[in-house]
């Protein structure tokens, strides 16, 4: 069996590569449903040259008994136990026989398969911590993956199949992140698994200088390795899943460069509407809340990739700076290839959300009449609907002028095809699309856009579109074509 995989798999080859490579020694642990990285390296011959030990504390008081307590046993926290004391050990036996010729390296993960029960979450955490050369300080490439396969078996293949690409990106490619990160979903078929969070540490990545992780989580979605990332309010990255479950979010969509007055008030104008729906759920079959069982409310802006390259591409700086400028102001952000709004519902409802309302303009609300939208569809429009509302979601639509007379436009005003009236009368009717209330004098509808040129243009009249803390961080990094604070 183990000729005729390394003669045909490629996944067998890298095992086989990895066991010939004399330079590198190490551990592989793996609990729950990982059980299946060290098979590969068993498999194809030669481990004796590779394999220091392999561990599996598959209950769950043995491996709190081994690595400490963790509050979840598929999780990031015991993925860190795993490598903290497996690469400790490592040193602690071999750096005398096999410091200065081994390159040590300790591999873990902690996963959770489809169960005998089905319908649980089935997910892992995994990661390699390694030296470049004997006696260097370490590095970790760590990744959270989701597994797609219907069955026990081929989701436990699958994450096999992910840790061999994982310990061949770090061994042989750390010199270029991007690429490392690219590989490793060779040689898995497309749908099987979804790499939703990285994180890259230590001295490997730290030339020319120290690795920025937002870039590597949004190189994830440039790859399609995921839909979305979500990045904190102090802009690191952050597992979606874990932050957005059981909470009720309000996604605001938009270009947000720069994140202005209007998009954080339209926000804050939601937020109130939003709470009162989640206290008293206006529609038969939504969730029973009450004010003192209400989800808590997240706020997330959210910029699409098709935002992301409203200048023809996707720029790293140009991104960064959005970043940047959203978590000045305190939000959390997500960064998604999630163009329709039915993708963005089911989204959040995978990551079990308990509601969800989304924020926009009735200029996009416009958008979502356009049946052209949904020729991909075979329900068409209904469908797109169907999809987006049976989550429970809410629109949250702020008004807007019309361009020619100036007159102000809302959600009940907005003129859609005739034969869609009837549709676009029973979403209001029945809240699913909730107008945000306006002062006539005072309704504001500038875009990020205006901003920018001004920002560009060197009128300093920018500055009242935006918060203090975002005009700050503007003017002290030169973003969006503005000259340098001091300069």
């Amino acid at each position: 069996m183990a000729d005729t995989a390394s003669s045909i798999d490629p996944i067998a080859q890298k095992a086989l590569a990895i066991n010939l490579d004399e330079r590198l020694y190490g551990t592989f642990a793996e609990i729950g449903a990982g059980q299946e990285v060290a098979r590969w390296f068993f498999s194809v011959g030669g481990a004796a040259g590779t394999v220091a030990k392999t561990m599996s504390a598959y209950d769950m008081t043995f491996s709190d008994e081994i690595y400490g307590h963790a509050s979840r046993y598929v999780s990031l926290e015991r993925l860190t136990e795993m490598l903290d004391h497996e690469y400790g050990l490592l040193g602690e036996r071999l750096s005398q026989s096999r410091g200065g010729r081994s390159c040590f390296f300790t591999f873990a993960n902690t996963a959770a398969a489809l169960s005998h029960r089905g319908g649980n979450e089935c997910h892992a955490w995994m990661g390699i911590r390694f030296q470049t050369e004997p006696g260097a300080e370490p590095s970790d490439l760590l990744i959270h993956a989701r597994m797609h396969d219907r069955s026990n078996p081929s989701q436990q293949e699958a994450i096999g199949r992910l840790g061999v690409n994982l310990c061949t990106a770090a061994f042989y490619h750390w010199r270029q992140p991007r690429a490392m990160l690219e590989m490793l979903l060779d040689d898995i078929e497309p749908g099987r698994l979804e790499i939703d969070w990285v994180q890259l540490a230590g001295p490997a990545f730290s030339t020319p200088g120290p690795i920025d992780n937002r870039l590597m989580a949004l190189h994830l979605v440039r790859l399609g390795f995921t839909p979305a990332v979500l990045f904190g309010d102090t802009g690191e990255p952050l597992l979606a899943a874990d932050v957005l479950r059981r909470k009720a979010v309000l996604v605001e969509r938009g270009r947000f460069a720069p994140v202005t007055r209007l998009n954080l008030g339209m926000l804050a104008e939601s937020r109130t509407l939003f709470e009162a729906e989640l206290a008293a759920p206006p529609n038969p079959g939504d969730p029973v809340a009450s004010a003192s069982t209400c989800p808590a409310v997240l706020e997330v802006m959210e910029i699409t990739m098709n935002n992301l390259r409203d200048r023809g591409v996707v720029d790293d700086a140009d991104f960064l700076s959005r970043v940047d400028l959203l978590t000045a102001a305190g939000k959390m952000v997500l960064v998604s290839d999630l163009g329709p709004f039915h993708r963005l519902a089911e989204y959040l409802a995978e990551r079990k959300v308990a509601r969800a309302g989304i924020v926009l303009g009735v200029p996009l609300l416009r958008e979502l009449f356009v049946e052209n939208h949904y020729r991909d569809l075979p329900g068409g429009i209904l469908e797109a609907f169907g999809r987006l509302f049976t989550h429970s979601v809410r629109l949250f639509v702020h008004a807007t002028r019309d361009p020619l007379d100036g007159q102000p436009v809302t959600a009940e005003s907005l003129k859609v095809a005739g034969h869609l009236c009837h549709l676009h009368r029973h979403l209001l009717e029945n809240r699913f699309i909730i107008p945000i209330p306006f002062d006539e004098a005072s309704l504001r509808t500038y875009s990020s856009d205006e901003v920018r040129s001004r920002i560009a243009a060197g009128d300093p009249s920018w500055k009242a579109f935006v918060e203090p803390a975002v005009a700050e961080l503007i003017e002290s990094r030169g973003y969006f074509g503005g000259v340098r604070a001091g300069r």
